[in-house]
């Protein structure tokens, strides 16, 4: 009998899971617009801010991860767990939460990875580094491209150890997203 994913360790996960790098697909985009639309139909509207694709799949021309990062911004005056019902009623599965943050994911199987695989990240309204993050490297195709070098080095001496392939990247994409906020002022 094989094990639930929840009765994984961390080191199992990470060999079911690999870090897996493409080639940008067009249809990323297509997929976002498809999981919005469903999102839409769980997550109350009142409690909503803003939903955007990040993550390096919404980038064009640069290689990623083949998962959706979804960014969901709640108003802050409601309590950041009071949205989590809504998420899990939607299929996801909670990975991670804390007073300021949750995040989920979708497309995690036994077998491994489904054809479309989802991460959610629900913050409060204004804690979105992520999306300036993501507009700068789509108005800097240069800065892109040094992200995917970047990302291209970390992946196969980290493709089963997430969490220390996320840390390498750290202090470029705080570099970068504290540029972005002080080019953007006005943006969100």
């Amino acid at each position: 009998m094989k094990k639930r994913l929840s009765d994984m360790t961390l080191e199992e996960l990470w060999q079911l899971f690999p870090i897996i790098l493409t080639e940008h697909n067009n249809e990323w985009g297509k997929w976002y617009e498809e999981e919005l639309t469903y999102l839409k139909k769980y997550l109350p509207a009142n409690m909503i801010i803003h939903i955007n694709h990040i993550g390096s799949s919404s980038i064009d021309n640069i290689w990623a991860k083949p998962t959706i990062d979804i960014l969901v911004e709640i108003r802050k005056e409601y309590a950041i767990q009071s949205i989590k019902k809504y998420v899990l009623d939607a299929g996801y599965l909670l990975m991670h939460e804390d007073k300021k943050r949750l995040s989920f994911n979708k497309g995690y199987t036994i077998q491994g990875f489904s054809k479309k695989v989802f991460h959610l990240h629900v913050h409060y309204e204004g804690d979105n580094d992520e999306l300036y993050f993501r507009d700068y490297l789509r108005d800097h195709a240069d800065i892109a491209k040094k992200y995917e070098r970047l990302k291209l080095s970390l992946w196969k001496p980290y493709e089963h150890n997430r969490d220390a392939y996320t840390e390498k990247k750290t202090d470029f994409v705080k570099h970068y997203s504290d540029i972005a906020r002080k080019a953007y002022p006005d943006r969100y």
